[in-house]
């Protein structure tokens, strides 16, 4: 089953500060939260943590297997989903989840959330068919780029190889504009991500658990300490249906544009964006100086609105004077 969406609810970006009201305490901890909290609490069953309990729950976390923590969030977080652009990692999950649906049928199952860049590889597209025909139960939610849904559109709409001349802003416009927009439709409040310490970069010290600080969404990486051996041996042993890419050198697979193999001795995600200052896409990044120019364009605009108001009450109260 698909669910597919490529144009927002009436909302505004929206990267809450830890110290929203709907967000979190600076000083305590975080609370799970969407756009649709911002002017309601009632939308979304919220999760709080604070950060001594997000120290404890990785450190149990720590000590099970993928299984276990599979298990465990399923049952932990409430409107729980799973972002994946069908990388090897995610795919172990995938498969994961399935069994464990099979040892409580009547459990719900975990959504996928796909970010269609309009960019990807027709590898990936032919595997996301794939992974559909192999786990039917499973119903994937794509979200492309506002209000486009080819290529042409979006390079019509933003400008011809954006991912080039703006980087930032392709980030934003193709990824996290659309993984906000997810979030608020789908309610999330919790997502499983396929990130590994042994993917190097940023990520080489992350936890099982995280809060995003700007969204509140809780993240949570159930195989973060495999190795891509571990991870290609279980695709292997459990036949999970792959991106072909990966038997011709690559190992993790993106855009077409920013991704290429990996040679010998390099690091798994040494194939994305090779050549550029930068091993994130946005999606995992804090916010970027596209985002803050979006915020800050939002505030000025408020600010700019409520001039005006003002200025409109004072001519009416100076026409009163003078009648």
């Amino acid at each position: 089953m698909e669910s597919s969406s490529s144009s927002p609810n009436s909302y505004s970006p929206h990267l809450i500060p830890k110290d929203h009201p709907s967000g979190a305490d600076t000083e305590s901890g975080y609370a799970s939260a969407t756009s649709s909290t911002a002017g309601s609490s009632s939308n979304l069953p919220q999760v709080t943590l604070t950060r001594p309990h997000i120290k404890y729950l990785n450190e149990q976390l720590e000590k099970m297997d993928a299984m276990g923590r599979l298990r465990f969030v399923k049952i932990c977080f409430p409107n729980l989903y799973q972002s994946t652009a069908f990388g090897l990692t995610g795919l172990v999950s995938t498969d994961m989840l399935s069994k464990i649906e099979k040892e409580s049928p009547h459990s719900a199952p975990v959504d996928l959330i796909f970010l269609d860049t309009l960019y990807h590889f027709q590898e990936t597209y032919d595997l996301v068919d794939r992974v559909k025909e192999r786990y039917p139960n499973v119903r994937v939610h794509t979200y492309k780029p506002h209000k486009v849904n080819t290529a042409a559109e979006f390079e019509a709409r933003y400008g011809v190889k954006l991912y080039e001349t703006s980087a930032e802003m392709y980030d934003w416009t193709a990824k996290v504009e659309p993984q906000q927009r997810a979030y608020s439709e789908l309610s999330v409040a919790a997502v499983l991500t396929g990130r590994r310490r042994s993917q190097g970069g940023e990520r080489d010290k992350i936890g099982v658990l995280e809060v995003d600080e700007e969204t509140g969404i809780v993240k949570i990486n159930p195989l973060v300490d495999w190795s891509f051996t571990q991870v290609k041996e279980y695709i292997t042993k459990n036949d999970v249906p792959y991106n072909e890419l990966l038997d011709r050198g690559y190992k993790s697979v993106g855009d077409w544009h920013s991704t290429s193999p990996v040679s010998a001795g390099e690091d798994e995600r040494a194939g994305r964006w090779k050549g550029q200052a930068k091993s994130e896409c946005g999606i995992h990044n804090k916010k970027s100086r596209y985002a803050q120019y979006l915020q800050d364009l939002q505030r000025k605009a408020e600010e700019e609105q409520l001039t005006a108001a003002l200025e409109k009450v004072e001519r009416e109260q100076n026409s009163e004077v003078s009648a």
